[in-house]
């Protein structure tokens, strides 16, 4: 198998540390976004979205994190995917959630239209409106998660176990951390997340998205 990734990318780091986690015979391959070889005609050959991840194995592509995350379980039988009916529906529960509420706009609506330069909007007047419309509503997805999904009991996203939505649950949470927020708000979500910190995986994982976090301007940027 072979990953398309890049280190600082959101969606790249929760297939990464699964796989290091449990030693998956895969070969990393970045793709340099900064440099926007992704863009280029050999990558996109490869997807034509020119996104990562992708993965590779064999003739067979997926193309989305998720879908990429819940193969890679599948293919060890990891019990961080459980067979069970319910209990497997509730990690794509979970796991679309995070996709389709907080990733929203705590990823597009907050972080990425801050810190990457492709994303800002064309006025100041939008860029004002986009961020304050995207931290507003991002904060009331993280009080959700923090009173309601996880609340004070859960070790992890989906019960007592580790499962792949933490996997993938931590590296959008984790945004929140790339902008200045301590998570002072949210008690149980940075108990849940520095459990994952402890990770054996976490500080190489993350290692570059927290060298690019250091140099923004700290107490400058809308956080959560």
């Amino acid at each position: 198998m072979k990953l398309y990734y890049h280190p600082a990318s959101t969606t790249s780091r929760p297939l990464v540390m699964f796989i290091e986690d449990n030693a998956i015979p895969a070969e990393l391959q970045v793709v340099d976004l900064f440099s926007g070889e992704h863009m280029g005609e050999a990558f996109s050959a490869v997807n034509p979205n020119c996104l990562v991840p992708v993965l590779e194995d064999g003739d067979f592509r997926l193309t989305e994190s998720s879908a990429i995350l819940k193969y890679l379980a599948d293919s060890i039988d990891s019990p961080a995917y459980p067979k069970g009916l319910k209990q497997r529906a509730k990690v794509n529960e979970m796991m679309d959630w995070i996709n389709t509420q907080l990733n929203r706009d705590l990823g597009y609506g907050t972080v990425y239209v801050q810190v990457f330069p492709h994303h800002k909007r064309p006025t100041d007047e939008a860029q004002r409106a986009t961020v304050a419309w995207g931290q507003e509503r991002a904060k009331r997805w993280m009080t959700i998660l923090d009173r309601h999904l996880l609340g004070p009991d859960k070790p992890y996203l989906c019960g007592d176990s580790l499962t792949i939505a933490d996997y993938y649950g931590a590296s959008f949470v984790h945004l929140a951390e790339v902008v200045g927020s301590d998570l002072a708000d949210y008690p149980n979500v940075r108990r849940w997340l520095d459990r994952m910190k402890t990770r054996p995986t976490w500080e190489t994982v993350y290692a570059a998205i927290n060298g690019f976090a250091q140099q923004l301007p700290r107490g400058q940027l809308a956080s959560v």
